[in-house]
Order: C-alpha cells, then structure tokens, then sequence
C-alpha cells in the first residue's frame, strides 16, 4: 500500500498492489502499519458495506460531530463511484475544498476522509459496493449532513442525479455564517 496525499490536509487515496496469477487475484485491503501515516494511533470501531443499484445515484453527504467524530477509509469492491471528501474543519486552510477521486474495484485505491470531512459519493455503474472502515460507531444524534447539491460547494457531479434519499434532500444548505465543525 501507498498513501498518496492530496490538496487537502489528513485526505489521502491510497493505492493497493494486487498480486495476480493464474487463479486470480490477491490484495491486502487494509494494513495498520502501511497505513500509519493516515491512521496516527486511531483503531477500526466499525465496518460497513453498501451497495447501490442505480448509476446516478448519490449518497452523502455525511459527518459525525465531535466527540463522535469519525475517520472514514473507503474502498469500492465492485463497480465504479466518484467519491468526495469535502473538508468542514474550523480553521482549515482548505475549509470549503474537496477532493473527489474516482473508486473502482479496478483500480484498487480507497480514499481516506479524516474527521471533520464529510464524505458522499456519486454510482458510475450498477450495483456498485464500497467497503468503509470507520474509527468511531455510528452515533445517530451526532451525525450531521450537507446537501450534495449546496450552490457554496459547486460540486460537479459526473452524472445527471438518479437517485437520492429523502434525508439526503433534507441536508441544510451551508449559510453565508458556516465557520466549520470542531473536531
């Protein structure tokens, strides 16, 4: 494994080597000591798993307030999505600043989105799977939102939106006052 930084502080893709042969493939999905850079003594609390049908679909955008403030680490096992980190932190040299990376079980990279970044994602083929690792549980009354279409963010999605959640649509646009989340 390989981290490879991006513009905004704490996000990083990073790139898995699988290991091929004549019965298929191998790939280390997840290494504490690889990922240590990126990880900085926190530990895996939760894992999830999604799946979504529809190409056009989007999920997110989503966060955890502190003290439940959560780093993701995402990786798509089938399929193809567009995922974003955008940074929410106080104080931050990128407040406001996404980074969007394309996740494909093809070419093996996840996206690591430290606290106090919300994460969502866009399907670019059917049924596509992410994995998420997740250093906090999922605390439903510190889980916060922005609306993946918010005019503040000029988020330009790949496709033309297909599909989303009714608490996904309930996310609040960010106000002109939004100074960021504390984490």
């Amino acid at each position: 494994m390989k981290l490879l930084p991006t513009a905004i502080a704490g996000v990083f893709a990073a790139e898995t080597k699988a290991f091929q042969d004549s019965r298929g493939a191998f790939a280390r999905l997840f290494c504490e000591s690889e990922l240590a850079e990126a990880i900085d003594g926190r530990r895996i609390e939760q894992i999830n798993h999604s799946r979504t049908a529809a190409v056009g679909a989007i999920r997110g955008l989503h966060f955890q307030q502190a003290p439940h403030a959560e780093m993701k680490m995402v990786r798509c096992l089938r399929g193809r999505v567009w995922d974003v980190a955008l940074d929410l932190r106080k104080g931050s040299p990128t407040f406001l600043q996404w980074h969007a990376q394309e996740l494909s079980a093809a070419n093996a990279l996840m996206l690591v989105i430290p606290e106090g970044c919300a994460h969502g994602f866009q399907v670019l083929e059917p049924d596509s799977e992410l994995l998420y690792l997740h250093t906090a549980s999922y605390t439903p009354s510190a889980e916060g939102g922005v609306r993946f279409d918010d005019p503040a963010l000029n988020l330009p999605w790949p496709l033309p939106v297909t599909d989303v959640s009714e608490r996904d649509r309930k996310h609040p646009l960010l106000h002109q006052n939004f100074q960021g989340i504390a984490v």
